[in-house]
């Protein structure tokens, strides 16, 4: 990294804010691009309000440093608030810069990341940082589905200002300082740090799923350049590709053990074991993840039902149902990847939704979220089912009905309505307990295996677990000039 003149950068004294240490903005953007590449806009920039003695403060770039370059020789935009300069406030020219940043993104094709530290609304300038505000909504929600746009929360992110990490498509946050709130946790009735601290990383990331990714802010610069490998610089953009030496028909050997923890598995199929998981902490039961299959960047939704630790030990059991969280987390991200057309692979071992009474509020409309995006989806879309595929959960998560182009299956999985047991029960009901098992045992060898879903079309190729990736790769290679079209409309409603 390029030496940086730290007598400019901290030429404003920090006045309440403890944890921002002067030049801090300038530094980050150092730290996340190739070195040496940054090129800095608007620098002479500055607040044009006089009010309320606004001339007398000193407010070099308006207290954000905008500009672009490259990481691992990409293009990309950047802009980084420096909370030294009144607070990180944002006013009418801090504003501007930012949308005038969003600008040239859309006009060249190149993916914007913003590293957050505001203590919000610039009170000096009232209806003018409103406006700027909104001027910078509306710019993020113009690039949305466009350009890529990540974000970074080092500092203070509250009120209108976490909007701005909501608008963007991947979210991180610094995990010991950092605060995001729309409403101030003080305000909160029986909200302390000791039980549920609302704004802090760990509640974001569990909580409400906005969060993708929580680290120290050395972790969060690198991650931010990982993912950047992994995704598009537009919508226009071919596909993200790198050469791999990877084996492309080495044999996945035991991966039938990891059909608990697909994340264990998609690792094992990836392109020298390359992944980065989204939203790890948030609706666990699901899987969503970026991944490498012969070089090209794939966009992996898998159900999961176990976690095991860096240690290899078993550190947590779900069940393997779809629920609420897991179902809008992977919607989410299907929406994300058909945006930047970005093949989609789906790992399948459902046996139903999530029953109980907080699940029944919503879960109706996450999964009709999670259907709805997998039919939309004209990105190739292959789905792999590993164990069990019952009910309308299974036709969620990217069956044939909704549109996958190709479906494998593991020789022991099983398609159907139902566990065949139950389903006897149901069919059988006044029958004694042989009778119940003997017609259970038919049951399940008519409609539950996998070969009868495979008779009927709905299952295209039964392979063997370790061959997995040979298969996947031979799926998305044959799909790659893939046309389909939906409906002319002006948008969905769901």
């Amino acid at each position: 990294m390029q030496s940086v003149d730290l007598k400019i950068i901290c030429d404003v004294e920090v006045k309440g804010m403890s944890n921002v240490t002067p030049g801090s903005a300038r530094l980050r953007i150092e730290s996340l691009l190739d070195a040496g590449s940054f090129v800095e806009i608007g620098s002479l920039i500055t607040a044009r309000n006089t009010d309320f003695n606004m001339t007398e403060k000193k407010a070099p770039s308006d207290g954000v440093i905008t500009g672009y370059g490259v990481i691992d020789g990409s293009l990309v935009y950047v802009y980084s608030q420096d909370a030294s300069v009144l607070s990180g406030t944002i006013g009418e020219m801090h504003a501007k810069k930012i949308v005038n940043l969003y600008h040239m993104a859309m006009k060249t094709g190149a993916p914007v990341i913003g590293l957050l530290d505001c203590a919000g609304l610039r009170l000096e300038e009232a209806t003018d940082a409103l406006n700027a505000f909104g001027e910078i909504y509306m710019a993020q929600s113009m690039a949305s589905g466009v350009i890529p746009q990540l974000s970074a929360v080092f500092g203070s992110c509250g009120g209108g200002m976490a909007l701005f990490p909501a608008l963007t498509d991947f979210t991180f946050m610094e995990n010991t300082k950092a605060a995001l709130f729309v409403n101030s946790p003080n305000a909160l009735a029986g909200n302390i740090d000791s039980e549920c601290d609302t704004a802090g990383a760990k509640f974001q990331s569990e909580e409400t799923g906005l969060i993708d990714f929580q680290g120290s802010e050395e972790e969060i610069l690198r991650n931010i350049r990982l993912l950047i490998s992994y995704l598009p610089s537009n919508y226009e953009d071919d596909e993200v590709s790198e050469l791999s030496a990877d084996d492309l028909n080495r044999k996945c050997k035991d991966i039938e053990n990891n059909i608990g923890d697909t994340a264990v598995l998609l690792s094992q199929i990836s392109d020298d074991a390359s992944f980065i998981e989204i939203k790890k902490d948030y609706g666990k039961d699901m899987v969503t993840a970026f991944i490498k299959l012969d070089g090209i960047t794939v966009g992996a939704v898998a159900n999961r039902s176990e976690i095991y630790d860096p240690e290899g030990n078993l550190s947590e059991t779900l069940e393997t149902v779809l629920s609420v969280r897991g179902a809008g987390k992977a919607a989410e991200f299907v929406k994300f990847c058909d945006a930047f057309s970005i093949p989609l692979l789906t790992i399948t071992n459902v046996t139903g939704y999530k029953a109980s009474r907080c699940s029944e509020k919503n879960i109706a409309r996450a999964c009709a979220a999670l259907a709805h995006a997998f039919a939309d989806a004209t990105t190739p879309k292959v789905n792999v089912i590993t164990g069990k595929a019952y009910g309308s959960a299974y036709l969620t998560m990217n069956s044939k009905p909704l549109g996958a182009d190709m479906v494998f299956a593991w020789p022991e999985a099983e398609i159907g309505m139902m566990d065949a047991h139950m389903a006897a029960k149901i069919m059988y009901q006044n029958s004694d307990a042989d009778t119940i098992n003997k017609e259970a045992e038919e049951y399940a060898a008519l409609q539950n295996h996998v070969v009868s879903a495979a008779k009927r079309g709905y299952v295209d190729t039964i392979i063997e677990p370790e061959d997995t990736r040979k298969y996947l790769i031979g799926a998305f290679e044959m799909l790659y000039t893939k046309r389909e079209y939906r409906p002319d409309k002006k948008h969905s409603t769901v």
